[in-house]
């Protein structure tokens, strides 16, 4: 029996919509505001990730960033 595949949807969110509406104090949030910012963080993750592996080393540190 074959493996059922899970449909292509959009990808899960790794910030928090509550929160990040939350964290904002004076400004609406716009709907394209959460998969930008999701962007952002899976770059920023992604970057500390090739640093940390660079030195050698197999955590992320706040340096990383």
């Amino acid at each position: 029996m074959a493996a059922r595949r899970k449909k292509a949807g959009p990808k899960e969110l790794i910030i928090s919509k509550a929160r990040t509406k939350n964290a904002v104090k004076k400004c609406n949030v716009g709907g394209e505001f959460y998969e930008a910012l999701d962007a952002q963080v899976r770059e920023t993750i992604a970057a500390a990730e090739r640093r940390a592996l660079g030195n050698k080393r197999k955590t992320l540190k706040a340096v990383d960033l």
